[in-house]
């Protein structure tokens, strides 16, 4: 690829869905950790010539960041990509499995060199600074598990009827990514989910924190001391009297607009396509996540309004 057509995808933001400062600093902060670990696995192999020695690489560190940020954004074929980038198939396979876990380990970025990349961190954050945190699991479609598989009917979905995938996210009142966790199968229960991943610990054991969620995490209130805030439960299943159903009917809105923000930062999310329905490998699903939200916050945090 070419310098002016290089230049030209970086400073689109329709193409990559970032800003150009925010594509340079990644390329200054995951270009050394791609570089030491390719002379990791050089060097890790026996070898007749030096390291370093032999043809070199005809797709450069750059292209590879921006052949994944391409690849997340718009869903691209691996093919479509080899084609852009006048490479071969298995060039571009390579190097987005080789960018996309680094892209995952940032974690999400809050401000300048302030990055969360474990839930202990959001909690202890969201404790320091006296903010509200919300958790909503989301689902993302994959392809169905071959006749057969153990365990095949783990993925499919209750609520959608359907092959997925679920992860947890969390965010701030104002609706800024905080934390995505790693894929589980859908049919795993947004409070089991949650269990799992060690919250009722962290909120019991940690600082005073207020966390917002839905029905599907009602019991996680009692558990830790009324630090998670779930819809009001209804007293009157049948034959409710008419005062009772406007104030629970206040009571469920009211929860309900102070949670909403959560659904904008799933929003957000869903528009990288690569989490709309992913057709790749569901092993590889944490690290796709993991690594759309760590790009989405880092440009939160670059361009806050701008979302």
């Amino acid at each position: 690829m070419g310098n002016r057509t290089r230049a030209a995808i970086i400073r689109s933001r329709q193409i990559t869905g970032l800003d150009p400062e925010v594509i340079a600093e990644l390329v200054g902060l995951i270009g050394p950790l791609w570089q030491e670990r390719h002379q990791a696995a050089l060097a890790s192999r026996p070898r007749r010539r030096a390291v370093g020695a032999g043809a070199k690489h005809k797709l450069v560190f750059v292209d590879r960041l921006l052949a994944t940020l391409v690849h997340l954004r718009h869903g691209a074929t691996h093919d479509v990509l080899a084609c852009w980038f006048d490479v071969d198939r298995s060039t571009i396979t390579r190097a987005i499995s080789e960018v996309r876990p680094l892209l995952a380990q940032q974690g999400c970025t809050i401000a300048a060199g302030l990055r969360l990349r474990t839930l202990a961190e959001v909690v202890d954050h969201l404790g320091k600074n006296e903010k509200t945190g919300i958790i909503d699991g989301t689902e993302i479609r994959v392809r169905r598990p071959a006749a057969g598989r153990k365990d095949r009917d783990k993925f499919i979905s209750g609520k959608n009827k359907q092959n997925a995938v679920k992860s947890m996210v969390l965010t701030d009142a104002d609706g800024r990514l905080l934390y995505c966790s790693p894929a589980e199968p859908a049919s795993c229960a947004d409070i089991t989910h949650a269990r799992k991943l060690g919250l009722v610990r962290l909120l019991s054991d940690g600082p005073a924190v207020e966390i917002l969620a839905d029905a599907g995490y009602q019991g996680l209130g009692a558990q830790t001391g009324g630090r998670v805030v779930t819809p009001p439960h209804r007293k009157f299943k049948k034959n409710a009297p008419e005062w009772y159903e406007e104030i629970h009917e206040q009571r469920r809105k009211a929860h309900s607009s102070r949670r909403i923000r959560v659904e904008h930062g799933i929003a957000h999310l869903k528009n990288w396509r690569a989490l709309a329905r992913h057709h790749g490998r569901r092993e590889h699903m944490s690290d796709t996540i993991q690594a759309v939200a760590a790009l989405l916050s880092h440009q939160q945090a670059v361009t806050p309004r701008g979302r």
